[in-house]
């Protein structure tokens, strides 16, 4: 007799979009479930769960039956700029397929990632990330660590790195 797999908690599967299919979950120590789809992490927080998108995700590590996630977030006060929020874990008892698919869907999300010197100093990442469900690429840029990204001299440095990756990696007229 070959074992199956139960189906991922309904209280989950009834927030997933219409065309939003489950790809894999696991069960963390407390019994909440982690669901990937091709949309995104759906992840266990204080009250229920929330989806979190593929290209918000900075990092996601596996170690030892411990899942843990950085969410990347937009930057309130500069909309150009992603800021690592503080990594997440939760230890995963029944993993299934999801630390490899949630490797693969992280790193599949990445389309370009350029990191370029600043003058007079530090350094900014400049990221195009695909997001599931949309042509194109989304275009972000991360300051190394001592870099000022409020100073006027990297806004505006990052402000045409941006602009010269979006030219560069535009879809051809012919294609769209």
């Amino acid at each position: 007799m070959r074992w199956r797999r139960e189906r991922p908690p309904a209280e989950i599967t009834a927030k997933l979009d219409g065309d939003e299919r489950v790809l894999t979950w696991g069960r963390t120590d407390t019994g909440a479930a982690i669901v990937a789809t091709q949309r995104g992490l759906w992840l266990p927080d204080e009250t229920d769960h929330r989806r979190v998108g593929w290209h918000e995700i900075d990092k996601a590590t596996w170690n030892e039956g411990e899942l843990t996630v950085t969410e990347g977030r937009i930057a309130p006060d500069a909309p150009e700029f992603v800021e690592d929020q503080p990594p997440t874990v939760w230890q995963v008892t029944e993993p299934g397929d999801l630390p490899k698919v949630v490797r693969a869907r992280v790193n599949r999300s990445v389309a370009v990632t350029e990191h370029h010197l600043l003058k007079p100093s530090g350094g900014v990442r400049i990221v195009g990330r695909r997001i599931s469900g949309r042509d194109g690429l989304s275009w972000l840029a991360r300051v190394d660590p001592g870099t000022d990204r409020h100073a006027p001299e990297v806004i505006a440095q990052t402000d045409a790195l941006l602009a010269e990756a979006r030219a560069r990696f535009a879809a051809p007229a012919d294609q769209i």
